[in-house]
């Protein structure tokens, strides 16, 4: 089996939807000798903030001289970034070969006439598979949806149950109100493990406790009022945590300081239990760790920013940092969502802000929000809005494509040195904009002379 292959294979199965429930997944690890059962793994569930989390932590243990494995969902630069061993994604041809023993497996549960596991489900395998071959210390795991009935949640030998902020999304999905959610992303807790949360609401943490208690687990929240923020900008913080001092991290947002205070607690956590992970390992994983699309600064004069702000919680912490970094500076905002989400809410938080919005199609076409009806929405706030729709013509790229690239070089025509350019409503297509302003740049060096920029190449 080729690559290629495996991913069409994947494609296909993808068409059987997702569905909630461990029955699927645990009979096709079962075909597979269950590799999950030779792991140890740091679970991580949240509404925002679990790839950051999940991102400082495996980071830091690798650089304590740990193997790591990490399985993170959505991806934002490459379907191989999944699956990860101490930051280095799984190769075509590994991913290839994995696959094929998981198709094998898949064919013996349908001539069995046993469930088919769901795409997610048969890419959970195949990370635990390769993690197993790779004799992995710790694999740190993020769960996909919730956290109970998630695929992830088949594995035993959880070290630390982690939760990151946990806030209201995916409604009528995993529950209908915040301490539903709570409830269901708790399932990820094991016996004997130990819960690690960030800061939560008041019902959240009580909920979390409760269910540690049940479970035997010790339970430590971190603790923001404990931290001391020196110095933080669109460019990174430094801030000091307990007992680590003048800790640095290129991951900016306001919100980053609780994600990282978040994992320290994992580290300290670890430690008690007899990890060895010493400071310089703490303070070089810290600096080193990267976390695409999380107020991911990609260009300055003007500053463009990154952001996969993807719900209601997540625009409001959004909003935070743009009003801490950006102060009286002009704000030109690019948008596109899935229509799953609550984007009203995105808008009404956000949008009042802008002095112009550009809304894009996605490149997932069934789950997008058409640009159009975003614009409709996004001009009650900010009546200066384009939509950038799949229509419009160009031959070197497709639709979707397009309308991202002409909505960034509009953006780019618009903006003067000062100002701050934010691509903002999903991560799925932030790649595109990444690739999209690249190509903007190069072409304007290109045409540059020694006087100043020329953005005439955008009209």
């Amino acid at each position: 089996m080729t690559y290629k292959e495996a991913r069409v294979y994947l494609d296909e199965l993808s068409k059987y939807g997702s569905v909630l429930g461990l029955d699927a997944i645990r009979g096709l690890l079962r075909e597979l000798g269950d590799p999950q059962d030779d792991l140890r793994f740091i679970h991580i569930a949240g509404t925002n903030g679990k790839g950051s989390v999940l991102a400082y932590t495996s980071t830091i243990l690798s650089e304590a001289g740990y193997r790591i494995g990490r399985y993170v969902s959505p991806t934002v630069i490459s379907y191989l970034e999944r699956i990860q061993v101490d930051g280095a994604w799984i190769s075509e041809e590994k991913f290839a070969e994995m696959t094929l023993k998981v198709t094998d497996a898949i064919a013996r549960l349908e001539k069995a006439g046993k469930p088919v596991p769901t795409v997610f489900e048969a890419e959970t395998a195949i990370a635990f598979l390769y993690f197993r071959e790779t004799q992995c210390d710790l694999v740190v795991l993020e769960a996909g949806l919730g956290g109970a009935l998630d695929a992830t949640n088949i594995v035993r030998n959880t070290v630390c149950a982690v939760f990151s902020s946990i806030s209201r999304d995916h409604i009528g999905v995993i529950g209908n109100t915040v301490e539903e959610i709570a409830e269901n992303k708790a399932g990820i807790i094991k016996p004997g493990c130990t819960v690690i949360s960030a800061g939560q609401s008041s019902p959240v943490t009580k909920i979390l406790k409760r269910r540690a208690a049940e479970n035997g687990c010790p339970f430590i929240q971190a603790e923001p009022d404990r931290v001391q923020i020196l110095h933080s900008d669109h460019r990174g913080i430094l801030l000091s945590y307990k007992e680590f001092d003048h800790i640095r991290t290129a991951m900016a947002g306001i919100y980053q300081a609780e994600n990282l205070i978040t994992a320290l607690e994992v580290i300290r956590a670890l430690r008690s239990q007899g990890y060895s992970i010493d400071d310089q390992a703490v303070r070089t994983g810290t600096e080193r760790t990267v976390w695409p699309g999380r107020f991911t600064c990609i260009g300055e004069a003007p500053v463009f920013i990154l952001d996969g702000a993807h719900n209601e919680d997540a625009a409001l912490r959004l909003r935070e940092s743009v009003k801490e970094y950006f102060p009286g500076r002009k704000l030109i905002f690019i948008m596109g969502v899935f229509k799953d989400k609550d984007y009203d809410a995105i808008v009404r938080i956000l949008c009042p802000l802008a002095s112009s919005v550009y809304t894009v199609d996605l490149p997932d076409r069934e789950r997008g929000l058409p640009a159009a009806k975003l614009a409709r929405a996004v001009r009650t706030y900010c009546p200066r809005t384009k939509a950038y729709t799949e229509y419009i013509e160009d031959t070197s790229s497709s639709g979707q494509e397009a309308g991202i690239r002409w909505a960034v070089y509009a953006a780019l025509l618009e903006a003067d040195p000062g100002d701050a350019i934010l691509a903002f409503g999903s991560l799925s297509y932030l790649h595109q904009i990444k690739e999209a302003y690249g190509s903007a740049v190069t072409e304007n060096n290109s045409r540059t002379s020694a006087g100043g920029r020329d953005p005439s190449f955008l009209l």
